[in-house]
């Protein structure tokens, strides 16, 4: 063994989880040095890292904290890494992922390759046609509540390689840097925004939740997405002992269900009568609820998922960020090629289920689209009859110039 490089990491390594880090782009860290800034000296930087990660002097620099909007109006705290650092936390991901992957459970969903939130849905809706009652969880913080020794207990269960030991704690315990300037200690939870947290809080709700469904409700399927899980329960008294359970069990894991956010629900549709508070839940940016459908090629009714309006209403927010009716300076191919990837994710991904739902958002867009017509050209500047008439004639000649028209005023 090399003294001076104990530990066993190579070139390549550090190489090809920096072209993971590019493809994934990202904003700047707490030093403000952006992906173009690391590449503009590549050769010197990855060297520089692979020298200290190997040698063992490697130490993370604080975790940049922003905040984003919710869905429900509230705002999510990120932790942003270095590009250097996350270079670094792809390189442990990529040696614990593949001995963590075949441990997990069938039914946990997030941030796992080879899965993703349309699974966990679709399993959902399936479950739901056969089971009555739902307690439709959510973990309070859970990515700021993670304790550090269950998590690095876990770790260490799974793997002894003294480096990616080593590097989990020290980014575990990077303090953060608030967007004023301040460095502020953590004391648990792995940063929502780093490359490596996603797979260590699943490894912490593999024990905390997974396990022990399995262990002690053996007979109440589940599907969980990072901190959301949806658990189908026979009866109402058996949602309830569960979520009394769930209390208890995530108290030992110094994990709070969130109070507001955590219900138990009943999946009323026409085959299932009574009167009951809750009757819908919200599970990964879908609403499921009682809807008209067709079964068989006759109309029936069912507990099923759309997009909800809390997903609408955030992207309805986006929409308006854009300020399209003010890129007068821009062609409206222009307006298409710029905003058309977006809207097609939109619609690849809230449209899986009930996919007019999404058509009157989305036209909205048409909305900015006119009102861009009418500051763009003179002739329509004061005739708004003429702007919806030009609307019209521009979408029937181009039908596939913007993603959203053929499932709007075609067949989508």
């Amino acid at each position: 063994m090399n003294k001076a490089k104990p530990f066993n990491i190579s070139k390549r390594d550090i190489w090809e989880a920096f072209i993971r880090v590019k493809a994934n782009k990202g904003a700047a860290g707490v030093d403000r040095q952006t992906i173009a800034d690391f590449e503009a000296d590549l050769k010197n930087n990855l060297y520089k890292l692979w020298n200290r990660m190997s040698s063992g002097s490697y130490f993370p620099l604080p975790v940049l904290r922003v905040e984003i909007p919710k869905a429900d109006g509230g705002l999510r705290p990120l932790g942003i890494p270095t590009v250097t650092d996350r270079i670094a936390q792809e390189v442990a991901r990529r040696k614990l992922e593949p001995i963590l992957e075949p441990v997990f459970h069938s039914d946990s969903f997030g941030y796992r390759p080879g899965r993703s939130p349309i699974d966990a849905v679709v399993q959902a809706r399936q479950r739901c046609w056969r089971y009555d009652w739902v307690l439709d969880l959510d973990v309070k913080a859970y990515f700021d509540s993670i304790d550090w020794e269950l998590l690095l207990k876990a770790v260490r269960h799974h793997t002894d390689c003294p480096w990616v030991l080593l590097y989990i704690e020290r980014w575990l315990k990077v303090p953060v840097q608030m967007e004023d300037g301040r460095i502020e200690p953590r004391r648990a939870g792995t940063p929502q925004g780093g490359v490596i947290s996603p797979l260590l809080a699943n490894l912490f709700l593999h024990y905390a939740f997974d396990i022990w469904m399995k262990r002690n409700h053996p007979y109440i399927p589940f599907e969980r997405y990072a901190d959301d899980a949806v658990c189908h329960c026979r009866s109402e008294k058996e949602a309830q002992a569960l979520r009394n359970a769930l209390v208890d069990r995530l108290a030992e894991c110094k994990l709070e269900l969130h109070p507001e956010k955590t219900k138990i629900v009943y999946c009323k549709d026409k085959n299932r009568r009574g009167d009951y508070p809750n009757i819908s839940f919200d599970f990964l940016g879908f609403c499921f609820r009682a809807r008209r459908t067709m079964w068989n090629g006759k109309p029936a009714h069912g507990f099923l998922p759309a997009v909800s309006p809390k997903a609408l209403k955030r992207l309805g927010r986006e929409v308006r960020r854009w300020t399209l009716h003010h890129r007068s300076d821009k062609s409206l191919s222009d307006l298409a090629e710029k905003y058309n990837a977006c809207i097609r994710g939109w619609i690849n991904y809230y449209g899986s289920f009930y996919k007019s739902q999404l058509t009157p958002m989305l036209r909205r867009i048409d909305c900015f689209i006119i009102r861009w017509a009418r500051r763009k050209f003179k002739r329509l500047r004061y005739k708004s009859k003429g702007a919806r008439d030009w609307f019209c004639r521009v979408q029937r000649e181009n039908p596939d110039l913007f993603a959203h028209w053929r499932l709007c005023y075609g067949t989508g």
